[in-house]
């Protein structure tokens, strides 16, 4: 029975805590279509007068990027902006043979009258984080625009984010993310939905209230003042992106997030590559909770709702450790709920798992159909794609669990870059792709026998109950073998 209560108990919290995340997101929504309503004026910088055109670094941090750098180089080397105020920096931490070839590209454009050099380090120190920081020591610009290696921004894309920086307690301007390869398979779909989320629901919903956001390590711009004034960039996270953001909104910057701004990105076509993007974001998400945490409770520069709201930023990636508990608690629970019958009003703290299940659904389905349209066809596409989302990412919560413990419990593990494949059709293969690693991860194996687990789970709907069956939570273990299932047998196929 002591056994029974620890498993009542646990899987009760966790679902409260889910819980409250997904009111935190319907706080968000209202947000959200508050301010998709609201018209809002900001000052701007007047471009077309030179005495208000400031200078601009692009920074464009590089490790390795065989498939991808030509097409980079290439694209910034279109950015519209007057060149007596633009300077590039190549910022290569590269190890191979993209180091030389690179060189030759940047020789080129300089031939043609670009500013732009190629910086190198001796050692990797601080990765990302490191060499941001290295090429800001020698940057000519006091406005600081930053893109990863598969980032395409447009060639307007300054003229419509620096005239923002006219209001001097702007920070950062961030843009949002759009995906050059969405449709190539159900693993591009379901990260695009993701990222959309965030980026509108999330990012405007915050942004509107003057809560917390989060500079995305690329497409966006830092005033260079602003970084060193809330302490530069540092390497202590696996996100340092969300560090600084933190440490400079809680200097009383303020952050300027463009919804309608779309800068182009390629999202990972390999399950592999898209598992070690989840797990850097989700351990930096929990590495920041550790580091951030005190710091935002003890300001008094905050209101308390922008402290909730920043705790709970802070704590996305745990609720993937408290979805996973549910799930693995939830096959016990079905059979400690169908042998104890005077415990059975106590299990409608199961309804929480449902009603924020449909918080989500109704939050996302918002975001959705302003995107795509309320058609009815557009509802069926959309409730298709979020159950499709939702059983995946459930899938995922082991590996991104792991993730988040190693992060609360300070274990440091380096900045693993994600590959890049410039895939963006289906007839392209990213097999070959040098950068992949084929070595098997013992969590798949885990992964296989959470989905015969969860196999069981969906059995034991038709046993339980002396025979009579409790099919409660028979959906809820389907998608959860789906998902399993899915990450499974596509790890196992992206080795081969």
């Amino acid at each position: 029975m002591i056994v029974n209560i620890i498993i009542i108990v646990i899987y009760s919290i966790a679902l409260l805590l889910i819980f409250m995340y997904a009111l935190a997101q319907l706080n968000l929504l209202f947000n959200y279509i508050s301010a998709k309503k609201k018209q809002t004026k900001s000052p701007k910088l007047n471009l077309s007068n030179p005495d208000e055109v400031p200078f601009v670094t692009i920074q464009l941090p590089v490790f390795n990027e065989l498939y991808v750098m030509e097409r980079l180089l290439k694209n910034i080397a279109l950015i519209d902006y007057p060149k007596d105020k633009l300077e590039i920096q190549v910022l290569d931490d590269s190890t191979d043979e993209t180091v030389a070839s690179t060189a030759l590209r940047i020789q080129i454009l300089k031939d043609q009258g670009l500013d732009i050099s190629h910086i190198t380090r001796t050692s990797r120190h601080g990765f990302k984080a490191g060499a941001l920081k290295e090429g800001l020591t020698i940057a000519k610009g006091e406005l600081i625009a930053i893109f990863d290696a598969d980032f395409l921004p447009k060639k307007d894309w300054l003229k419509r984010t620096i005239p923002y920086f006219k209001d001097a307690d702007i920070g950062v301007v961030q843009t949002r993310w759009a995906h050059l390869n969405r449709n190539y398979s159900i693993l591009t779909k379901i990260q695009a939905f993701a990222l959309d989320a965030h980026f509108t629901l999330e990012q405007v919903g915050r942004n509107s209230k003057g809560h917390f956001i989060n500079f995305n390590g690329t497409a966006g711009v830092w005033r260079k003042t602003c970084i060193i004034d809330a302490g530069n960039w540092e390497g202590d996270t696996l996100t340092e992106d969300l560090d600084l953001s933190y440490r400079a909104q809680l200097k009383n910057w303020k952050f300027k997030y463009l919804e309608n701004v779309e800068t182009l990105a390629e999202l990972p076509v390999v399950i592999s590559a898209a598992r070690s993007q989840q797990f850097r974001w989700n351990k930096g998400g929990a590495e920041n909770f550790r580091k951030m945490m005190w710091k935002v409770l003890k300001s008094k520069n905050i209101s308390s709702k922008t402290k909730l709201h920043g705790l709970l930023h802070l704590l996305n990636s745990t609720m993937f450790l408290n979805v996973f508990i549910v799930a693995v608690l939830s096959i016990p629970m079905l059979y400690i709920k169908n042998e104890y019958e005077h415990l059975k009003p106590y299990f409608y703290v199961m309804s929480f798992f449902v009603v924020s299940t449909i918080i989500f659904f109704v939050c996302y389905w918002v975001m959705y159909k302003n995107t795509y349209g309320k058609s009815f066809k557009n509802f069926i596409q959309y409730t298709v794609l979020f159950f499709t989302f939702f059983s995946i990412a459930m899938g995922f919560s082991l590996h991104n669990s792991i993730a988040v413990i190693e992060g609360h419990l300070g274990k440091r593990s380096d900045f693993v870059r994600t590959p890049k494949f410039n895939i963006s059709t289906i007839t392209e293969t990213w097999k070959g792709n040098k950068y992949l690693k084929k070595n098997l991860s013992v969590n798949i194996i885990f992964e296989g026998l959470l989905m015969l687990y969860f196999a069981f789970g969906m059995y034991s709907a038709f046993v339980v109950g002396d025979g009579v069956g409790d099919f409660g939570l028979f959906p809820f273990h389907l998608m959860l073998f789906l998902g399993f299932g899915f990450v499974f047998f596509k790890s196992l196929i992206s080795k081969v």
